[in-house]
């Protein structure tokens, strides 16, 4: 098979321009973020108690003005995608604070604004179909809007937003750092396209564009908060004092973007269709944080007082889902594919092109269809914080 040209010097999407391409995948296909998103839904139902407890003992509750009215609440989700993950939480904002109005008033209620908040990338077409969708079966509870930007810059007026929330999306970069793409050089990540297992150079340049960006994040959310506002964020993480992006043995054999996506890559080259360069150019922008860089975070930027801050983990899926794979190992192979596309399909394309894309997922959907990936438990760390905007 021929190799196509490639369609994106890694150089021209990883540093400048790696919004244009980072989404998750939309639509209602197989590879779809509607259809993938378990992983994450468990991870929010996890961190939902924290939540709903943030939000209970926060400041919000101001007296209604001479004509009986309330001031309007503002919500952002910040990395919302698309589908129930972003409702499901957004909802859980709008009706704590709702019974907390009532609970202190006894009667009348807020009007809510919810914005929902991705890359342009993201596919809002379908987040909003389904929006009106749900609203139909629904009432409404809070008027509702999209903003196309970045959370690495402002996104809103100052002072004008209550509650910000951003579940399973701070990992992700704004860039992959310029000195990870010099070829030849310490930080050069040579035969990987992530950074778990890497140089300990690669692992540096990640962490400190990794600082840059949670500088901007919080910079951005200090200026937009009201005083007395909370910020509630999951994100995928690792544990204090851990070097590995990964914790245990047996999760970083079969997490989506370690061994079997290096063997898929790896695939490519020893059939000729790409050069150990192009593979090498290829990044994965995510970084996961510990609880102490995210605490150092506040206390560089200030403006905020951590109200929780904590490790926790998740499993990939069920015993019950695991136990219906064993029978079908070529169908856990395609999910497992269609998972890691949903991620990073969007990425892969624009690097490889659409033919070598689907080439790449072909094999990693072989190399996951495998009894040994089957019996392994992969746990997802989370670092889950909220705080309160004084």
């Amino acid at each position: 098979m021929e190799s196509p040209s490639l369609p994106m010097p890694a150089k021209d999407w990883t540093t400048t321009s790696l919004h244009r391409v980072l989404c998750m995948q939309g639509g209602e296909g197989d590879v779809s973020y509607i259809n993938n998103s378990d992983s994450q839904a468990l991870a929010i139902s996890l961190s939902k108690p924290l939540l709903i407890s943030s939000l209970q003992s926060i400041k919000l509750f101001f007296s209604p003005d001479d004509d009986h009215t309330f001031p309007t609440i503002r919500v952002a989700d910040l990395g919302c995608a698309t589908g129930s993950n972003t409702f499901n939480t957004v909802d859980t904002v709008v009706e704590t604070l709702r019974r907390g109005y009532n609970t202190v008033y006894g009667g009348g209620q807020p009007e809510f604004e919810a914005f929902f908040c991705d890359l342009p990338s993201n596919d809002f077409n379908m987040l909003f179909k389904l929006l009106t969708e749900k609203q139909k079966i629904e009432s409404s509870t809070y008027f509702a809007g999209g903003v196309a930007g970045s959370f690495y810059d402002r996104l809103f007026p100052k002072g004008t937003i209550h509650v910000a929330v951003s579940l399973s999306a701070l990992h992700w970069l704004s860039q992959i750092p310029e000195k990870v793409l010099e070829k030849g050089s310490k930080t050069w990540n040579r035969g990987r396209t992530w950074i778990e297992g890497a140089e300990r150079e690669v692992v540096d340049a990640f962490a400190e564009q990794s600082e840059k960006d949670l500088d901007a994040f919080l910079k951005c959310r200090k200026e937009e908060m009201v005083k007395g506002g909370v910020l509630f964020v999951l994100m995928a993480g690792r544990p204090s004092g851990s070097v590995s992006q990964i914790g245990d043995e047996d999760s970083r054999a079969k997490h989506p973007l370690t061994t079997t996506m290096e063997q898929a890559w790896q695939d490519l080259v020893d059939e000729g269709l790409i050069d150990e360069e192009t593979r090498d150019g290829f990044n994965i922008p995510t970084y996961m944080r510990s609880p102490e860089e995210v605490a150092a975070g506040f206390d560089r930027i200030g403006g905020f007082k951590i109200e929780k801050l904590e490790y926790m983990t998740t499993i990939d899926h069920t015993d019950e889902r695991k136990e219906e794979w064993k029978k079908d190992p070529v169908a856990y192979g395609r999910a497992r594919s269609n998972l890691v596309q949903t991620a990073v399909r969007s990425m892969v394309e624009a690097y490889l092109g659409p033919d070598l894309c689907d080439e790449l997922f072909k094999r990693y959907e072989k190399r996951a269809t495998t009894r040994e990936l089957l019996h392994m438990t992969c746990f997802y760390g989370l670092v889950v914080f909220s705080a309160i905007r004084i």
